[in-house]
């Protein structure tokens, strides 16, 4: 039975592994901002959702939040090795 207005279309369950596209898109913003923070996450997400991939499907989107969360990770251990080579941090506060 549906109801008036309402499509078939959005009444049928979808397929997409939410796990797979929170990993994905962790990874993605991981690359701008907070990468120690959100590289984790997208690993940890991505490998949940790799093991949901035979029921759900997402399988490439989890394996590409694996691929950008450590990517994430890799990025933030260079920039850190650099700038502990170049005096480390340092806070100017003027005057």
């Amino acid at each position: 039975m549906t109801s008036y207005g309402s499509s078939p279309a959005a009444s049928s369950g979808s397929r997409t592994n939410g796990l797979a596209i929170a990993s994905l898109c962790c990874g993605i913003i991981g690359l701008l901002f907070a990468s120690v923070i959100l590289g984790p996450v997208a690993i940890v997400l991505g490998f949940v959702g790799l093991r949901q991939a035979p029921a759900k499907g997402g399988a490439g989107m989890a394996k590409a939040g694996i691929v950008l969360g450590i990517v994430d990770l890799v990025l933030f251990a260079v920039m850190l090795a650099v700038s502990a080579a170049n005096g480390g941090f340092g806070w100017y506060l003027g005057g």
